[in-house]
């Protein structure tokens, strides 16, 4: 399908953008029945929390596709290419495909009164992608929350919660309690559930979401000593769950041999992805990830201080974030990101000379210009968010980029 057809569906989807979020299941119900996929025949494995989700879903399904089973994974949000959050057997879905589909959707939808939200229709396209490659289990990752996220509309098999921290405060509440119950809501009526150790508010959000639902849930405490394709000593926590997950699905069958070849083959890029000699991206946005990101650093890095190219979304608890942040950090460099929920850069600068009065920073005109590291003697650091991380992936591929609020 030629290029401009691609982009012209692009352009409409993400045009719905401006519907912004609408938290509730109706209209994704309604969505997915009118697309023939309301029930879909794959085993569904749903991930929700706070961190940890992404790199879950993707032991996940590498271990499921070593396997031998095929496999659909649905996250959000993408980097570079849309295609990255839609993916049969490991691979995006093709632009011929993703053009297709939203164009099947947009014409469902045309003369509906209230239109789906951007993500309920990426869903939708998921969804019917599966379907056509019949696949056979579904992994998908919650986009925000859980009890009236557009995937929870999804009937799943195991419902899995990885570590829970106050997030998205706005939408699912001012208390740990009360964001877990919101994410814990994936939890279904007497089927399975594996959860990551918590702390006890949430821990005591999720026993009441799955007495609710009259079932069991497992927490799972130990970690997965066999050789990992992601680095980071938490990412063997994130294994452990994901093997918990995959055990609980009905039928499901793996061998050692199959195990261990899906945890070390496993890539998920912006979790400590060393893009280049020295030069680490990762999306910790939130303090919980800060502190495992830190972690991290110190054990690759130790004793030495990152050239730390930063941007932090406007949402996020930034002065915290910045704080841990700030021993390991020599310089800051706080370049402009094309997103709406990125704090401006002004605004970012005025925070981190505040907080961090003695470290040099800059501000370059534009992103481009703080990516010229080939040449430092020091680390460098990109995080903050995944939006300046996804940018930034596209400027040194030479790719385009497609900026995305959710």
């Amino acid at each position: 399908m030629a290029d401009y057809v691609l982009e012209d569906e692009l352009s409409w989807l993400y045009s719905t953008q401006t519907f912004g979020i609408k938290l509730g299941l109706e209209g994704m119900t309604r969505l997915l029945r009118a697309c023939g996929v309301y029930y879909p025949k794959a085993r569904v494995i749903h991930v929700a929390g706070t961190n940890g989700k992404g790199s879950t879903c993707a032991f996940a399904e590498s271990v499921a596709r070593a396997a031998g089973y095929s496999t659909g994974l649905f996250t959000s949000p993408h980097l570079v290419e849309f295609g990255e959050r839609i993916r049969v057997n490991g691979a995006n879905i093709p632009a011929a495909d993703t053009a297709r589909l939203i164009a099947k959707v947009r014409g469902i939808i045309s003369t509906w009164e209230n239109s789906p939200t951007f993500f309920e229709i990426v869903l939708a396209v998921a969804m019917l992608y599966f379907a056509e490659q019949e696949v056979d289990i579904i992994i998908l990752e919650t986009g925000m929350g859980g009890r009236l996220d557009a995937t929870n509309a999804v009937p799943k098999d195991v419902a899995v919660i990885t570590p829970i921290d106050i997030d998205h405060t706005q939408y699912l509440g001012e208390t740990l309690y009360d964001i877990a119950g919101e994410k814990a809501a994936i939890i279904s009526w007497h089927r399975p559930s594996v959860v990551a150790p918590q702390l006890p508010d949430a821990l005591r959000a999720i026993h009441e979401a799955a007495q609710r639902m009259d079932t069991d849930y497992r927490i799972v405490s130990e970690e997965c000593e066999l050789p990992l394709g992601l680095y980071g000593s938490y990412q063997r926590r994130n294994a452990a769950l994901a093997l918990a997950a995959l055990r609980a699905l009905p039928h499901f069958l793996c061998s050692e041999a199959e195990m261990a070849r899906g945890l070390a083959e496993v890539r998920w890029p912006g979790r400590f992805e060393e893009i280049a000699p020295a030069v680490v991206m990762d999306g910790a946005h939130n303090p919980q990830a800060m502190r495992v990101l830190m972690q991290t650093w110190q054990a690759r890095f130790p004793g030495q201080k990152a050239r730390c190219i930063y941007a932090g979304s406007a949402d996020k608890a930034l002065d915290e974030v910045i704080t841990l942040l700030s021993p390991i950090v020599g310089e800051w460099v706080l370049p402009p990101v094309n997103s709406p929920r990125i704090l401006p850069q002004a605004d970012m600068a005025e925070k981190v000379r505040t907080l961090c009065p003695t470290t040099p920073l800059s501000c370059p005109s534009t992103l481009g210009e703080s990516l010229h590291f080939s040449t430092q003697n020091t680390p460098t650091l990109i995080c903050g968010s995944f939006f300046l991380l996804g940018e930034a992936k596209a400027l040194l591929a030479k790719a385009e980029y497609h900026p995305t609020a959710q």
